[in-house]
């Protein structure tokens, strides 16, 4: 299979955001090393990892200039050594460096086959924002049916797949988004839905179940949002497991848990649980499919922009202009 010398990217330029991301003809085409296989990638996954990186605020991030974008999905078209699977012409899912463009290395081990049936698309999602999700609500957050879980950005790719799984585990779903998405969350199941821009959250999540507070929260507002999660989880048992930081920084003191928010936090990172509990990714990742081949997750809608878009899809992500996921078409 010919693979050209070099390739269209999206390239970040500065730490002044998306908006300085620039189309390049002539970036060079990786070459898979090790354990890796290099793929033409049909699709890539816009996610706010991306903007924290634009912006300088992720943790440990890249610095500038560099290929954007980490999520991508496509077909396999070189491998390197000691790479027993995935195989050239296999279709696959996952994450690593540069996915902004039209080609992509990924480790091999942890490329994820396309479900039969669904395009590069559709699939993405499936080793980001669903891993997440699930990881959030059941190993961190030990959801059991009967519960309450109140799910933020709840019209996100992450909030939609947490909607459909609380349900599918028998949960009461209090979502938040903002008023033009509210009927996309109700039709995934959510049993109400509160204004996440002008609301009350914290009280209208205690009134809606009498004062008791939300088993599990799931936390990627962040900002002044962040406060309104604690309050609303429940005195002493109540799990707030944060995943994101989209709304900023949000400040907690070790007064405030003892004296104000009696409360569980957990810290989640996808790629840090792959990392140092691949046992419990494992699992999660097993489960997953579990719920792919029992129809409860089907596959992704994603909003499709082509790859010189690319700033422009960031900067509507960031303003939380758009719904469910985003993908980039080279």
């Amino acid at each position: 299979m010919s693979v050209p010398a070099s390739m269209c990217a999206l390239q970040q330029t500065s730490r002044n955001g998306p908006q300085d991301m620039r189309l390049i003809n002539d970036a060079p085409v990786p070459v898979p090393g090790r354990g890796e296989v290099l793929i033409r990638v049909a699709a890539a996954g816009v996610n706010f990892a991306d903007i924290s990186k634009a912006h300088g605020t992720f943790l440990d991030g890249p610095r500038p200039p560099y290929l954007a974008g980490f999520e991508a999905a496509g077909e396999v078209v070189a491998v390197g050594g000691a790479v027993t699977g995935p195989q050239p012409g296999a279709r696959v899912v996952g994450v690593g460096n540069g996915a902004f463009a039209e080609y992509m290395v990924l480790s091999a081990a942890a490329a994820v086959p396309v479900p039969p049936g669904w395009t590069e698309q559709q699939a993405l999602g499936l080793v980001v924002n669903w891993p997440t999700a699930l990881a959030a609500l059941k190993p961190l957050g030990v959801v059991t049916a009967g519960q309450t879980v109140l799910v933020h950005a709840a019209a996100g790719a992450t909030g939609q797949a947490a909607v459909t799984m609380a349900k599918h585990y028998g949960a009461t779903v209090i979502a938040t988004a903002s008023p033009g998405k509210h009927e996309t969350v109700l039709a995934l199941g959510a049993d109400h839905v509160l204004d996440s821009i002008r609301g009350d959250i914290a009280g209208d999540v205690l009134r809606l179940i009498s004062g008791a507070g939300a088993d599990v929260v799931l936390e990627s507002a962040g900002g002044t949002t962040f406060e309104a999660s604690l309050a609303a989880a429940k005195r002493v048992t109540g799990r707030v497991i944060v995943y994101g930081v989209a709304g900023g920084e949000a400040p907690i003191t070790n007064w405030e848990l003892v004296y104000k928010h009696q409360v569980h936090i957990i810290g989640l990172n996808i790629g840090v649980l792959i990392q140092a509990a691949p046992q419990i990714f494992g699992e999660v990742m097993g489960e997953l499919f579990a719920l792919i081949a029992a129809g409860v997750l089907t596959p992704g809608r994603p909003t499709a922009y082509d790859l010189a878009d690319g700033p422009k899809a960031l900067a509507e992500l960031e303003t939380r202009a758009t719904v469910g996921k985003l993908a980039l078409l080279p």
